[in-house]
């Protein structure tokens, strides 16, 4: 214990020796220019309809009907209460509703679709989608299976249709922020991520209350399962279904592709990882669900480690760390934090003090001689925060798609960027239900 507090007192000293300081700037950033009230001819008016109305799909709704010249225009979903609230949002008691989301894709007078349902869902939607020529925003993950994701990339393609999948901080002015950042070379080449989030309540793990008057009469129970093992009508599945790998993608799916998301936009990386090692359990959360409350994951993408911790039994920040040699870039919620570091001796080295004295004094002397700064001129370690918008604010999001439909230009978050930060998830399911390494075949678009 002598030794190491020795040691602290010692680059405590030398530190102070040397003259460097620390300071500390913070910079806000500003809303994107689209998002600026701006009037709108009737011609260019666009008319969407939603597939969904749910707790996503009722936000996705709102936040659309606030961007200036779009208009619902019909709204679908197999539970008629839902309906209900679709008028309530748009204010208009005579919007056309229907259980047969079909029956939006077929209208000639709708120009594109916003797709907020289960996860075994999305790939039929959106391929049906866009071979009915309709443009789609697909809430994330974009699919299913790995399998999915990729005839959902074959239909946009063939089709020529927009996909924007609904992460939506790639969107955000502090994602773009940070990805200039990291391209400008603020932290060097990248070396290490660490993505994590951790949540401790019942909402924040998805024991969402069923409606109330949820029964066989008011929702088509059959068409719901879709794809999914037949059961009996069950409230708590189609209220909860992220708690269950037969209708969603766990924590995966759900928190984790946010933050794989963000990580490949902020980094200029479209890829699949070549590995995905997990751990976790149902630690919290022993309600019958088979999709884990704890889940770690170390992926290799390229030869960097990113590592990704999310849970649902202890409230933890949800935080992006990227390291360089040059530094650290922490993005949080509406901040991005940058630590420089100068990756050199900024004192003697501790090492000489195991050297005789008389040593010491001359290696003290030549190093002070050699390094230390003049005075007046003492290194300043800038330390600086920029602020902005939540990065997960829809608005942006919903903003880029609309403006894409108009103008046919790519989105970032397409169906391939979409599919690559899906895959990520798959493979960490994949992993986990394994208990064992996978491995991504890019010959057999598999796991090995």
């Amino acid at each position: 214990m002598k030794k190491e507090l020795s040691r602290r007192k010692f680059l405590q000293t030398s530190a102070l020796a040397t003259g460097g300081l620390v300071t500390a700037n913070t910079i806000r950033l500003e809303a994107s220019p689209v998002l600026k009230t701006r009037k709108v001819a009737p011609g260019d008016q666009l008319r969407f309809g939603i597939i969904g109305i749910g707790m996503q799909g009722s936000g996705l709704l709102s936040g659309a009907l606030s961007i200036p010249g779009v208009e619902c225009a019909g709204a679908a979903d197999l539970y008629d209460g839902r309906h209900t609230l679709a008028k309530e949002i748009t204010g208009n008691p005579d919007l056309f509703t229907t259980r047969r989301y079909q029956d939006l894709l077929e209208r000639k007078d709708i120009d594109c679709i916003i797709a907020a349902v289960p996860d075994h869902w999305h790939k039929k939607v959106v391929v049906d989608a866009c071979n009915a020529g309709k443009d789609i925003y697909c809430e994330k993950p974009m699919s299913h299976s790995i399998a999915d994701g990729f005839e959902m990339v074959e239909a946009a393609s063939r089709n020529n249709r927009i996909i924007q999948i609904g992460s939506q901080r790639t969107s955000s002015a502090i994602c773009a922020k940070s990805r200039e950042l990291y391209a400008a070379g603020v932290i060097g080449e990248i070396e290490h991520v660490e993505l994590s989030l951790g949540r401790n309540d019942p909402t924040g793990a998805w024991q969402y209350p069923p409606p109330t008057d949820l029964s066989p009469a008011n929702l088509d129970w059959n068409t719901w399962l879709g794809t999914a093992p037949k059961i009996p009508f069950n409230p708590l599945h189609f209220a909860r279904w992220r708690c269950w790998k037969e209708y969603g993608t766990g924590v995966g799916g759900d928190l984790m592709v946010h933050l794989i998301s963000g990580m490949l936009y902020t980094l200029g990386w479209n890829e699949i990882p070549r590995s995905a090692q997990s751990l976790g359990g149902i630690f919290r959360w022993k309600d019958g669900r088979n999709m884990p409350d704890l889940h770690l994951v170390l992926f290799d993408f390229h030869g960097v480690p990113v590592y990704v911790r999310l849970g649902l039994g202890t409230e933890s920040p949800e935080l992006a760390r990227f390291y360089g040699p040059k530094g650290i870039l922490d993005l949080q919620g509406s901040l991005i934090q940058l630590s420089p570091q100068p990756g050199i001796d900024t004192y003697p080295s501790y090492y000489a003090s195991g050297f005789p004295r008389a040593m010491q004094e001359e290696y003290y002397s030549r190093w002070k001689e050699e390094n230390a700064p003049q005075p007046g001129r003492e290194p300043l370690s800038d330390k600086t925060t920029w602020s902005g918008h939540d990065y997960d604010d829809m608005v942006p999001h919903l903003v880029n798609f609309f403006e894409a439909v108009k103008s046919r230009k790519p989105v970032a978050q397409d169906a391939v960027f979409g599919n690559h930060a899906a895959i990520a998830c798959h493979m960490a399911n994949e992993s986990y239900f394994r208990q064992k390494q996978v491995i991504w075949d890019e010959k057999t678009k598999t796991v090995v």
